[in-house]
Formats: structure tokens, sequence, C-alpha cells
């Protein structure tokens, strides 16, 4: 299985934007579909949004659309997801994950890395 590194979260007001970033400690990402998936205390893992291998298609939970980008640069073997506008509610631990397909649902992904915390508070 990959070895997946989260990076990026911190904490930001709310409004703010922030960037994070999934890299392969010791494979490449680029014969993977990546997601990236956040878990609030209390509440199940959700999908927050994936890229396909060849990053030609994306998708995205209703909860974050027109907010957050995803992207990935195969060069850079690296992922990232580009959050603005960000609010309180979206307070959770990212995580990414590798898998086969785009897809919303952490049941097709079967690499995951250990997780950056997102904090948007006044």
């Amino acid at each position: 299985q990959l070895q997946l590194v989260e990076s990026g979260g911190e904490l930001v007001q709310p409004g703010g934007s922030l960037r994070l970033s999934c890299a392969a400690s010791e494979f490449t990402l680029g014969y993977s579909a990546i997601g990236w998936f956040r878990q609030a205390p209390g509440k199940e893992r959700e999908g927050v949004s994936c890229i396909s291998v060849s990053g030609g298609s994306s998708a995205y939970a209703d909860s974050v659309k027109g907010r957050f980008t995803i992207s990935r640069d195969n060069a850079k073997d690296t992922v990232y997801l580009e959050m603005k506008s960000l609010k309180p509610e979206d307070t959770a631990t990212y995580y990414c994950a590798a898998g086969g397909a785009c897809l919303l649902s952490p049941n097709y992904f079967g690499s995951w890395g250990q997780g950056t915390q997102v904090t948007v508070s006044s």
C-alpha cells in the first residue's frame, strides 16, 4: 500500500484560505485517483473531493463546491486541495487517499495518510 503524507492544515479565520498537499513517501501517486476526505469529531468520514489519474475529471461534495479546488501536479507527484472562503463547519481532520477511481466514498480508496488538522475559528 502507498504511504501518503498530508500537510498544510492549520488554524485559520472564517473566510480564510488554505492549501493542503498530499504526497507519497515511497511511491508515485501518478497511477492512482486521489481523494480528499474529512472527519470531524463525532462524525463519519466524508468525501470532500477527488481527482482522476489523468487529472481530467474531478468531483466535489455539495458543501464545498465553488470554494474548494483539487488539482494534481504529476511532475511533483503531489495533489493539492485549495480551500477558500473557509467556514467553521469545515473544521476537521483532512485525509488524502489513493484508489482506482474518482469516487467520493472512502470504500473505493485503499491507501490513506495520517491526516492534517484544519481548524476554522476566530
